[in-house]
C-alpha cells in the first residue's frame, strides 16, 4: 500500500497555496528537558508559540499531545480512539475531500507521525520536504498571528487495520524470522551504551537499527529513496518482511516508515508506546551490546 505522492516540495506547494480544496497543517511539539529526577522523559509542548511567530500562509495549527493523543496514557502521543480523531480533525477542516499537507518546525518527525495517522484512519495526506525550515530559508511568505482555522467538516474515518501494535505483538516477535524489528533511535541508545531517558537502556532483544537521523539530510529534507533503500538493505530489512518500527514515544519512528512506505513496503506496523513503554516494564526482556 505504497503511496508514492506522499511527499510534496516546497516549490509544489507554493504553487498550490490558496487552493480552496488545500488544508494546510503545522504539526510542530517541542520535546523539553525535565528536571532532574523526574519520572517524564521530557515535556511535551505545543508549538503553538513557533506558529505564531511564523507559518505557512493560511496554515492551522494541529496540537499533537493535545487533542490528537490519548492523553490518559502514560505515555506521551499514544494514538487514541476513533471518534476522537474524527472530531478533532473534523475541527480543523480535514476530510478525505481535501488535499492534505502537513509540515513540522526543526525535523519532519511530527508531520510524518500525522501522515500515519491519517493512513491508518484511511485518509492519505502529504509531508513537506523540509518543512517550515526549509520554506523560510527560500524566503518563501510566511505569516504570523494565530491560527484563523478553517471551516469545520465532517471526518469520517475508514480504519486500516494494522497500523499500531501493543508490546504483546512486540514481545511475540522476538526470534520470528518472517519479522525484523528496526528501532529508529541513534545507535548509543541502540546499544545501551548511554542512559536512556525512558529507563532501561537498550533495545528490544534481536531488533536492528535505522536511526531516523541518518534518513535526514543537513538541510532537513529527506534522503533520497536510493540512499534509504541501501541503508535499510544493509540491516537485512526485505519487502518479503513484516517490519515493526518503533522509537522512543513513536514519533522518530515514522520518518523510517515514510520512507520504507515510499519504497513500496507494505507490511508495516509501528510500536505506539516505544521504549516509552518497554524500558519500565521489567518484564520485557531487553538487549545491549
Amino acid at each position: 500500500m505504497s503511496q508514492p505522492t506522499a511527499l510534496i516540495t516546497t516549490e509544489q506547494l507554493a504553487v498550490i497555496l490558496g487552493d480552496p480544496n488545500l488544508r494546510v497543517y503545522d504539526c510542530t511539539t517541542y520535546n523539553e528537558p525535565v528536571p532532574p529526577g523526574s519520572d517524564m522523559p521530557y515535556r511535551a509542548v505545543a508549538g503553538d508559540k513557533t506558529f505564531a511567530a511564523g507559518h505557512i500562509p493560511g496554515a492551522d495549527f494541529l496540537d499533537l499531545q493535545g487533542e490528537f493523543s490519548d492523553t490518559s496514557a502514560q505515555q506521551f502521543f499514544m494514538m487514541p480512539g476513533v471518534a476522537q480523531l474524527e472530531a478533532a480533525f473534523g475541527r480543523h477542516g480535514a476530510d478525505a475531500s481535501k488535499t492534505i499537507v502537513l509540515y513540522s518546525i526543526g525535523t519532519m518527525m511530527w508531520s510524518t507521525r500525522f501522515w500515519w495517522m491519517l493512513r491508518s484512519l484511511g485518509v492519505d495526506a502529504q509531508v513537506l520536504d523540509g518543512g517550515f525550515d526549509k520554506w523560510k530559508q527560500e524566503g518563501r511568505t510566511v505569516e504570523t498571528g494565530a491560527p484563523k482555522g478553517y471551516p469545520a467538516a465532517t471526518f469520517k474515518a475508514i480504519p486500516r487495520a494494522g497500523f499500531f501494535v501493543d508490546k504483546n505483538y512486540v514481545k511475540a516477535r522476538i526470534g520470528d524470522p518472517s519479522t525484523v524489528t528496526i528501532n529508529a533511535l541513534g545507535p548509543q541508545f541502540h546499544k545501551g551504551l548511554e542512559p536512556s531517558r525512558y529507563g532501561r537502556p537498550g533495545r528490544v532483544p534481536g531488533s536492528i537499527n535505522v536511526s531516523a537521523a541518518t534518513l535526514v539530510t543537513a538541510d532537513k529534507t529527506l534522503t533520497s529513496l536510493a540512499d534509504a533503500e541501501a541503508k535499510f538493505a544493509a540491516q537485512g530489512v526485505t519487502r518479503d518482511k513484516n517490519v515493526i518500527l518503533y522509537c522512543g514515544g513513536g514519533i522518530s519512528a515514522t520518518i523510517d516508515l515514510f520512507l520504507l512506505s515510499q519504497l513500496g513496503y507494505d507490511k508495516l506496523t509501528l510500536y505506539d508506546a516505544s521504549m516509552g513503554e518497554w524500558a519500565r516494564d521489567a518484564a520485557l526482556p531487553i538487549e545491549t551490546d
